[in-house]
């Protein structure tokens, strides 16, 4: 397996989404915000993302360990290179999680949370993401979007939301994230395909997907066609360059002006 690889902040903060490919493998995480509160740990989502990631690469050495499993394993690891952080707040940084893995003539997925991982196939594309947060606090995320971006009013109907959601986080009635509990991998998407009925694939934060998926101004087409003659930095630079024409997100109502983006190609 090929795999280009391009990550880039959103803005002057550092960037929070972790991307990273082998031979066999694909990974993307996409550090969740902190909008400004508390996490009750000293190192921040940037350190938790990258040790988490380099954590996730060597527990998935062995191709036969299932991907769950490797989950749950970097997350043990990494929850003991900070043991006095308070793991148990709810706003500990966290991460969505999305890994393809080429394993002989079979593509494992894993997803956790809304990093998509898309499929090319002649008959058109499957996106396989976990899309459970969409479905928590739609009144108060509505109510972020009702702000411009940079506001104070979309700054504390942010941090209120965010204040909501920690609170259904990794719990039954919510949504699932990669955090402190190494149960949250039980929890996470996954499935195989066969390497026979793929021509390429893609795996992506939400910062990037959100070209088709929110600003409806490219097809899965377009992304890939992008990919295949211009690599990753170029699909980057379309979301950037997309956002730039509405930096208050008046038309694109949204948590930041732009978000961080990362993207790894796959090729066979």
């Amino acid at each position: 397996m090929r795999v280009s690889i391009d990550t880039l902040p959103g803005g002057a903060n550092p960037n929070e989404d972790w991307v990273a490919g082998t031979p066999s493998l694909a990974i993307v995480l996409d550090g969740l915000s902190t909008a400004g509160l508390s996490t009750g740990c000293s190192h921040g989502v940037p350190w938790y993302v990258a040790h988490l990631g380099g954590q996730l690469l060597a527990s998935l050495a062995e191709p036969d360990q299932s991907l769950s499993d490797g989950l749950a394993e970097a997350l043990e690891q990494v929850a003991h290179l900070h043991p006095r952080c308070d793991l148990k707040n709810p706003g500990t940084p966290s991460a969505t999680v999305a890994v393809l893995r080429r394993r002989y003539e079979v593509l494992d997925h894993l997803v956790l949370a809304d990093s998509p991982i898309v499929l090319a196939a002649n008959g058109g594309f499957t996106v396989l993401t976990d899309l459970r947060v969409d479905s928590v606090l739609p009144e108060m995320r509505a109510e972020v979007e009702q702000h411009e971006t940079h506001t104070p009013g979309h700054r504390e109907a942010l941090q209120r939301f965010v204040l909501a959601q920690r609170q259904v986080r990794n719990t039954a009635d919510g949504y699932w994230v990669a955090a402190g509990d190494s149960r949250a991998a039980a929890h996470a998407q996954t499935g195989s395909t066969p390497l026979k009925e793929v021509r390429d694939a893609a795996v992506m934060s939400d910062g990037v997907s959100r070209l088709v998926t929110e600003y409806e101004t490219a097809s899965w087409d377009d992304v890939f066609n992008t990919l295949r003659s211009k690599g990753p930095r170029r699909l980057i630079q379309d979301v950037r360059d997309t956002e730039a024409t509405d930096p208050t997100g008046r038309r694109w109502p949204r948590y930041k002006s732009g978000d961080d983006a990362a993207v790894a190609y796959c090729q066979w």
